[in-house]
């Protein structure tokens, strides 16, 4: 059964079609009269615009309401053909399709990670500069091996927050029979834990694909060879606090790693978010969550890091080493 996008409520309908499926009617939630589902007329555009900004309700449209909700003008339709639990059917094809949105959406992003990676290793590898704009042999080796790498370290990284949401799940209290259940608990399944966290991943990527097309180290090392910059403001020679002073020189150029900070701390707020909407619990236990599948995607990034290296070319060790740096926070 679809839930409220603003109240995670069951509810038997989204919207309702009229004799047509471009003329249709947004249904009202009974508990908080809004709009069931807004989303259901938005294009695929406004979704991921959304899903990158972090919206909760996209969140939740997408996991529970995608393909659900639809009523059709004159059609007596009992409730179960919603896909309630008594009717296991629809339940089955809704799961089947979910874990073929899986595969077919982590293999695409996959993809994408391991092509940022190759990009950001080889313009920073001594010998490799050159691999960029030409595709050979090593660079196809080297391509294939840090896809691999991506590969094995995606599916630590979920198998971990898989079974740190078991435990979690299985150590917080069983709500109430008096109390009602949220339409988020009652329609969970384990199956939207990799599907949000693919979700909570485009923000991250979609931000480290700009840093790779758009470098600014090279533009700082034009300036820097140009001359020294002219300070900000006339008094910051002479800026009393030097502890601030200090902190702000971690932002600059030659200290701050931009890809590292966009997918460690900016990629664990928005898979943490994630969890957040998927299991409806404090955030205190999507962070404990977030770190147990990085300890476990730091246990297999170490292992597979010496075969990653060694079709990168140059140092072997140098270039695993700079690939592990680049994936473990």
């Amino acid at each position: 059964m679809p839930i409220c996008t603003s109240c995670a409520a069951p509810t038997p309908y989204l919207y309702t079609v009229y004799h047509s499926a471009y003329n249709f009617r947004l249904e009202q939630c009974t508990s908080c009269r809004a709009f069931a589902d807004p989303y259901v007329e938005h294009d695929a555009l406004t979704l991921l615009l959304d899903l990158i900004l972090l919206k909760r309700d996209v969140y939740r449209h997408l996991l529970y309401n995608r393909g659900l909700g639809a009523r059709k003008l004159g059609r007596k339709s009992p409730p179960n053909d919603s896909g309630t639990p008594s009717d296991p059917a629809p339940l089955n094809h809704e799961q089947s399709a979910r874990w073929w949105l899986i595969v077919k959406l982590g293999f695409a992003l996959i993809c994408i990670d391991a092509f940022i990676r190759w990009t950001h290793i080889s313009s920073s590898h001594p010998g490799d500069r050159s691999q960029i704009a030409t595709w050979n042999q090593a660079a196809l080796e080297g391509f294939v091996r840090i896809l691999a790498g991506c590969l094995f370290e995606t599916a630590a990284f979920h198998a971990g927050v898989v079974l740190a949401c078991y435990l979690v799940l299985k150590l917080l209290p069983s709500p109430a029979r008096s109390a009602p259940v949220s339409g988020i608990r009652e329609q969970f399944r384990f199956s939207h834990i990799p599907l949000t966290l693919f979700y909570s991943s485009l923000t991250k990527l979609f931000l480290l694909f700009c840093l790779s097309i758009w470098r600014p180290d090279a533009a700082a090392n034009t300036q820097r060879d140009a001359g020294p910059l002219p300070p900000l403001h006339p008094s910051a020679a002479a800026f009393p606090h030097a502890l601030v002073a200090r902190a702000l020189a971690l932002l600059d150029e030659d200290t701050l790693d931009r890809e590292w900070v966009v997918r460690n701390v900016l990629g664990g707020m928005a898979a943490g978010f994630g969890l957040r909407v998927v299991l409806d619990c404090h955030p205190v236990f999507t962070t404990m969550i977030i770190l147990a599948g990085w300890l476990v995607k730091t246990a297999v990034a170490n292992l597979v890091s010496g075969w990653v290296g060694m079709g990168l070319g140059g140092d072997d060790k140098a270039a695993g080493e700079m690939w592990l740096a680049y994936s473990i926070p």
